[in-house]
């Protein structure tokens, strides 16, 4: 129990937030496409993840490693080959039906009109096929149609597959109120258990029904039977209220359907609520809470809060390697920046301070935890900053000619102001330029130079420059000199 509550400890409110995004993200998904083939292969493609990590966490190598080819083929053939479908249902009129609404079509196609036209030609022995398409596009799967712009009525159908028309012997397609082609040419299906009856309306039908999420409506010449193909199944409408009930349902027109339907649907998209939500607290479980992997880093120390009175004169260490451990996933994601240690100086005084590398002076991703830190403690050494004004001294190296001599040498300006900790500038009384070498040197002259602050921890005084000027006499040695 005790582990369990120092658990909850570790999940902060923006893990809550990240897992609720999340869940209601891939609910989202649900709604849009559920029904869809594109669907079916997402959740094809799920189960293949799953299993992946499955076979990763039982140590099954070859097989996590193929199952991963086969996911990572599988995500981008989804995108490709379902293309119109993700498209079609994205298209969304507004901003509110994408992240919130249910999808829907703006005007819905005319439930009675087609159902007493569809039973009126029945009794007419006219034969028809009305399509009604679902969330998936039909472009890539029918052929041959005649584009066409009529509202649709019962004289419009009638007309459309009286025996005398040139396309009555094709299939129409219904977008809303309007039939958008005529003629259609719809795929044929090859199922064997079919009755022997069924004619190529009927197995035309049940092909697109197979392939898409569309319905098919399906009046017999021969019978006047009405007949529905919905996915795999197709069967007779002996009433028309039979044949509402199911337009009302493909359409989402919730109104007609009969409270225990409606009962069922809220308790789907409960059970989809609670899935999405058991499987993105799962997701992130293995992202966030997994330690299968560790990782040494060499992280640079930031000192923060220093006291405006006091300078750092030095440090024991610059940087700190830590060992932190994790999930594979978020191990392999770690960017430089996002591994930090922070050392808080607002409590540090005057000469050697100690410190200790905790867990509070690092700073981590969510997720990747800190194993071990070394060194695990840090000196820093602190003074008060002083100014003063320094003498500068030309740094010469190398020998003149032995028949030279240097005699003079002044440096404009003589001295610089620098700013130092008072414990370093005790031990400092001379400033030095850059070396500049005798080697060449035949006569006098002046050379433009930098001087160099040691230690590094000096700095030049607001206003001071490192420029000098450095200029030198020479002279001939004398005879008596040389010998």
């Amino acid at each position: 129990m005790n582990d369990f509550i120092a658990f909850l400890a570790t999940i902060r409110w923006q893990d809550l937030v990240d897992i609720t995004i999340n869940s209601y993200i891939l609910l989202r998904v649900y709604v849009l496409f559920q029904g869809t083939n594109a669907f079916r292969v997402l959740v094809g493609i799920t189960s293949l993840w799953i299993l992946q990590e499955l076979a990763a966490s039982i140590g099954l190598i070859l097989t996590s490693w193929a199952v991963r080819g086969i996911t990572t083929a599988a995500a981008i053939i989804i995108i490709v080959v379902f293309r119109n479908e993700i498209r079609s249902a994205l298209q969304v009129r507004n901003l509110k039906t994408f992240l919130w609404g249910f999808p829907g079509r703006d005007q819905a196609a005319p439930v009675e009109v087609i159902t007493d036209s569809v039973y009126q030609m029945g009794k007419k022995r006219i034969g028809a096929l009305i399509v009604i398409p679902g969330k998936e596009d039909l472009s890539e799967v029918v052929h041959g149609g005649i584009p066409w712009d009529g509202t649709v009525s019962q004289e419009m159908l009638v007309s459309i597959f009286w025996p005398k028309n040139p396309v009555h012997d094709g299939a129409i397609i219904l977008q809303g109120r309007k039939i958008v082609e005529v003629g259609v040419l719809l795929p044929l299906s090859q199922r064997q258990d079919l009755p022997t009856y069924y004619g190529t309306r009927h197995r035309a039908a049940a092909g697109l029904a197979e392939r898409t999420d569309a319905l098919v409506v399906v009046v017999s010449e021969e019978r006047g039977r009405v007949t529905v193909a919905k996915d795999n199944w197709i069967k007779p409408m002996a009433q028309p209220e039979e044949l509402i009930q199911i337009l009302r349902k493909h359409l989402n027109l919730l109104d007609g359907i009969s409270p225990a339907q409606k009962k069922r649907e809220r308790l789907k998209l409960g059970l989809a609520s609670v899935m999405s939500l058991l499987i993105m607290t799962g997701i992130w479980f293995g992202f966030t809470r997994s330690q299968d992997t560790i990782i040494a880093l060499t992280v640079p120390i930031e000192y923060v809060n220093r006291p405006p009175s006091y300078e750092i004169l030095d440090t024991s260490v610059d940087e700190a390697r830590l060992q932190l451990y994790g999930s594979s996933a978020l191990i392999k994601s770690l960017r430089p920046g996002q591994v930090q240690i922070r050392m808080d100086l607002s409590k540090a005084g005057e000469g050697r301070n100690a410190f200790p590398i905790t867990q509070d002076n690092i700073v981590l991703p969510p997720g990747v935890f800190l194993n071990k830190v070394q060194p695990s403690t840090l000196e820093v050494t602190l003074d008060v900053p002083l100014t003063r004004d320094l003498p500068i001294q030309v740094d010469w190296v190398g020998r003149l000619p032995e028949n030279l001599v240097l005699v003079r040498t002044t440096t404009i300006p003589e001295t610089v102001r620098v700013i130092g900790g008072s414990k370093i500038l005790e031990k400092v009384d001379t400033i030095y330029t850059t070396p500049l070498r005798l080697d060449n040197l035949t006569k006098s002259g002046t050379i433009n130079t930098t001087i160099v602050l040691s230690p590094p921890s000096l700095k030049l005084a607001p206003g001071a420059s490192d420029r000098v000027t450095v200029s030198y006499s020479i002279v001939q040695r004398a005879s008596s000199d040389r010998r």
